[in-house]
């Protein structure tokens, strides 16, 4: 008997395209050395939670719908008595995807989620922070065909981070681009 194991779609891309692009392009020494995608944070900050409990129990229903994983409460670290916000008060909600989940979300977000933005012209390039890690930022949760849009009563924004192993923003850009991320080029865009 035969157990077949369930590779994500993208997980292979990985290990048969991207990896072999980027050793070619970088000139590693091993494809140990090829930088790999760690984790996708998904965060998300709600305005009004401190008058109104429910949305931290809603922004949560819609993290856990939208990744297949269930997010928790982010809790404030301090007291902002212009706010009336007090310590460890829930104002947010985050998951953290790794593994099999990270990689078929990756694949939602790309085949389906960014191209349903409205005037997409692809993601900006300059989202890098030094260290190889790349935050996009949603301003619809609606984008994704997990959400039932009779019953969003808000529309809410999420910021979207992809923590890489790459040591540069060179080597994570063309780690995202090889995924199929849709960077608009500025080179592109100079020529139209």
């Amino acid at each position: 008997m035969s157990t077949k194991t369930y590779n994500p779609r993208l997980a292979d891309k990985y290990k048969n395209d991207v990896v072999p692009a980027l050793v070619k392009k970088f000139g590693y020494d091993t494809v140990m050395q090829a930088p790999k995608l760690e984790k996708i944070c998904l965060n998300r900050g709600v305005n009004g939670a401190v008058s109104d409990k429910k949305l931290i129990d809603i922004a949560i229903e819609e993290l856990t719908t939208i990744t297949g994983q269930k997010a928790v409460a982010t809790n404030s670290k301090k007291d902002i008595s212009n706010f009336k916000l007090r310590k460890n008060m829930p104002i947010g909600a985050r998951v953290t995807l790794r593994g099999e989940k990270m990689y078929e979300f990756l694949d939602r977000l790309i085949s389906v989620a960014l191209p349903r933005v409205r005037d997409f012209k692809g993601i900006n390039e300059k989202a890098f922070d030094g260290r190889g890690n790349y935050t996009l930022g949603v301003t619809e949760q609606i984008i994704f065909p997990e959400i039932d849009i009779d019953k969003v009563n808000r529309i809410t924004g999420l910021d979207i981070t992809f923590v890489t192993t790459a040591q540069t923003d060179e080597e994570a850009y063309e780690l995202l681009k090889e995924l199929g991320m849709p960077f608009r080029n500025a080179k592109n865009n100079n020529n139209n």
